[in-house]
């Protein structure tokens, strides 16, 4: 595809008896960008997420994605496009090897998820290109390892690797680094950027030293509604901006740079 952008939103709107969660929002997203949505608790970024993965329908307005009107479409209609999205919690499979989740995510694209009555050696075929996704997230070392027994950090770079396994076109990516320390804050922003190499990612995140580094474009939203889009250096002088977070945002720009 050669179109601009891969993702555009025509008016997004979702209400809730009464109550706007997302208000009019026309968003364009750039192929190849990394594209940060940002805002307060309580800005609409997640029900935004949840109406382009279609796990809620949009009151009005529409959503295009390669081109194609994809509004009415339902979730795994939209998954096999390659929107795929990884959530706020981490979601790997806990009592199994860091190698067998990814492996279970390849399954997945392969369709044969539900082949329970094989032998698991129909499955080593899969193990080449699973320990080329662990590699690409730096978890190499850890294959055999349980996902339980993994720090937090580490969790999460297994999630963008079983989400990497879908093969996506454009990566959602729900606060990949809430709930870190700094060093695994670190760590997540550089595998981000280095997976984000022929692909697109659309990230809500709330750091702002970790969207200063790595986002290409930025889209604020506040009461559902966007109050600013642009480059970083563009967003973060705008006073709407700096108001919406009540000087918060203010001090993290500060430290951003």
């Amino acid at each position: 595809m050669s179109a601009e952008f891969i993702l555009e939103t025509h008016g997004l709107t979702k209400e809730f008896k009464g109550f706007v969660a997302v208000n009019k929002v026309d968003l364009k997203v750039r192929r190849g960008h990394i594209h940060a949505l940002i805002g307060p608790n309580g800005a609409g970024k997640t029900t935004f997420f949840n109406l382009l993965t279609k796990f809620l329908h949009p009151s009005s307005g529409n959503i295009v994605f390669n081109d194609v009107d994809i509004t009415t479409e339902k979730p795994a209609q939209t998954a096999r496009r390659g929107i795929v999205r990884s959530f706020q919690i981490s979601a790997v499979f806990p009592h199994m090897t860091v190698l067998e989740n990814v492996r279970a995510a390849l399954q997945r694209n392969l369709g044969t998820s539900f082949h329970f009555w094989k032998a698991e050696s129909t499955l080593t075929p899969l193990h080449g290109r699973a320990r080329e996704l662990l590699a690409a997230v730096d978890l190499q070392d850890f294959e055999g390892e349980l996902t339980v027994n993994l720090p937090y950090g580490r969790k999460r770079a297994l999630e963008l690797a079983t989400t990497l396994a879908l093969e996506p076109e454009l990566m959602l990516l729900d606060e990949p680094t809430q709930g870190m320390g700094h060093e695994d804050v670190d760590r997540v922003t550089q595998l981000i950027k280095k997976v984000s190499s022929g692909r697109t990612i659309l990230m809500v995140e709330h750091n702002m030293n970790v969207v200063a580094r790595i986002a290409d474009r930025i889209t604020v939203l506040q009461r559902g509604a966007i109050i600013a889009d642009g480059p970083y250096a563009e967003v973060s002088s705008n006073p709407l901006v700096i108001e919406a977070y009540m000087g918060t945002v203010d001090t993290a720009l500060q430290g951003a740079h």
